[in-house]
């Protein structure tokens, strides 16, 4: 039997900002973990999962017509991870096999919601590096990365493969994302491994170590939110406010480019200060475009955390799912712990997914 296992992550910051080519963000990854096991099977395969069910159709009303969206769903994303690796390892010359596939997810709550962490990236990477374990393919890191990016964005069509890459390298990150036309356009003309072996216009992924005070609090909601369909509203409402989403986008990436400094300095007041920045700048993007980023338990979970001595903000797409908090090792937080039970928001006793090897490949 393979085992293989794909952390989760949270945004820190630069949300819908990243989601255009270049785009710095800086993403962490979580010691929570998509675990995927596979074995040869003679007779029939399999893809089993308690979390994971291919049972449940999402649908919404567009006039007459009902209009099916499965982009939350992790069961499409496993099989795509499938599709994709196994075109890749036909290329490689290998004979394709049947085999039995067992997922099993940390990244959802007992009762089945989601935290927000990523699952869809998650099981998407831990599928890939299983089958290419199981078909003997040795990819890199990055190779890992596009392939996964390649089969994820086949489903979901948008976003900014971010989680992606927190899956793959770990720890913190700062992240740029690629350009979507271009691998779009590459897709009619090159292989997979043509594509894998390519330098993809804009991408950077960058290890980050953070300040040795720094101390990463996350609040959970537990309301769901979805992230495809919040970009979809953002970039439908900001072309239409096309200068007013420029100044944002060169605002975010100003604040996330300190940031990166902060951290490479052990700056923690500087990336408190920049985090705190960045809030205001998705409450601006909120504002622009009336898509709800920072709900009402989410504030509360910020102006909480503010007052107690940390910088805090949504997480990801906001409008429900986690807030985050960067704060001195120093302060006692279990009165902000406290106080976030009080309005309803969990606090997440999580860590982050420590990585040895900082190097990328």
């Amino acid at each position: 039997m393979i085992t293989v296992k794909a952390p989760g992550k949270l945004y820190i910051a630069g949300e819908y900002a990243v989601v255009e080519p270049g785009m710095p963000a800086i993403i962490v990854a979580l010691d929570q973990f998509v675990t995927v096991s596979i074995t040869q099977s003679d007779e029939i395969g399999s893809i089993e999962s308690k979390q994971y069910q291919e049972n449940s159709l999402y649908w919404r009303r567009n006039g007459d017509k009902m209009v099916f969206d499965n982009r939350d769903n992790p069961f499409h994303y496993i099989l795509s991870a499938i599709r994709f690796t196994e075109q890749y390892a036909l290329e490689q010359g290998k004979k394709l096999k049947l085999f039995k596939l067992n997922i099993n997810s940390q990244l959802d709550s007992e009762d089945g919601r989601k935290y927000g962490l990523g699952s869809s990236a998650a099981v998407t990477v831990g599928t890939v590096k299983a089958l290419c374990q199981f078909y003997g393919l040795v990819l890199s890191k990055d190779e890992i990365y596009k392939l996964s990016a390649i089969a994820h964005l086949d489903v979901q069509g948008n976003g900014s493969l971010g989680d992606i890459a927190a899956s793959v390298y770990g720890g913190w990150i700062a992240y740029r994302s690629f350009n979507h036309g271009w691998l779009r356009a590459q897709r009619h003309v090159a292989t997979l491994s043509q594509l894998l072996d390519m330098k993809w216009p804009d991408l950077d992924v960058q290890m980050l170590q953070p300040p040795r005070d720094l101390e990463l609090m996350i609040g959970w909601t537990g309301s769901p939110a979805s992230t495809s369909q919040l970009v979809d509203k953002i970039t439908i409402a900001t072309a239409t406010r096309h200068e007013a989403y420029l100044q944002f986008l060169k605002a975010s990436k100003a604040c996330v480019t300190a940031m990166i400094q902060g951290f490479e300095t052990g700056d923690l007041a500087e990336i408190q200060h920049q985090i705190t920045i960045n809030r205001r700048l998705l409450q601006e993007l909120s504002t622009l475009s009336e898509v709800s980023i920072e709900t009402t338990l989410l504030k509360q979970m910020c102006d909480l955390a503010e007052a107690g001595g940390g910088a805090a903000k949504t997480s990801g797409a906001g409008g429900g799912d986690c807030g985050i908090t960067i704060i001195s090792q120093q302060v006692n937080t279990q009165a902000i712990r406290d106080q976030w039970q009080l309005v309803g928001v969990e606090p997440l006793d999580l860590k982050v997914h420590e990585v040895a090897d900082m190097t990328i490949d």
